[in-house]
Formats: structure tokens, sequence, C-alpha cells
């Protein structure tokens, strides 16, 4: 991933799914398959995902499409 200034905001599950359009079970199994950033922990039973590894996913996607850069 290249550095660059980021939001080092964490999203809950329910916002990754609204940002990527992905239901809980396709998050878990694209993370399971290494095609997807895993979650940070923030609590005992809650996890978050950096909001710029999720922006970075979702690129790396429109930079497949666009015959860049595999996802």
């Amino acid at each position: 991933m290249t550095k660059h200034t980021h939001s080092r905001r964490l999203l809950r599950q329910q916002q990754v799914t609204e940002i990527t359009g992905y239901p809980r079970s396709t998050i878990y199994a694209l993370i399971s398959q290494g095609k997807f950033p895993r979650p940070v922990k923030i609590g005992a039973r809650a996890v978050a995902w950096p909001e710029y590894e999720v922006i970075a996913h979702i690129d790396g996607l429109v930079a497949a499409r666009d015959g860049g850069e595999a996802a």
C-alpha cells in the first residue's frame, strides 16, 4: 500500500458493509482468503477496520477493473 496521508478513523462492521456493499459473511470470507484487510481489536468483543485500508481495497478493485494492479 502506498504511504500517504490517510484517515485514522476506525470503521465498525456495519460501516464497512455500507461502504463496500459486502455483507458480513462476504467480508469474513474475503479476510480468510487474504483478499480483505483484517480487523483490529478495539475491545473484548469488538473489532473495527482502519478506514484507509477499506478505501485502499476499493481502490484496488477499481484499478484491477481498469487494467491496473490486481486486487
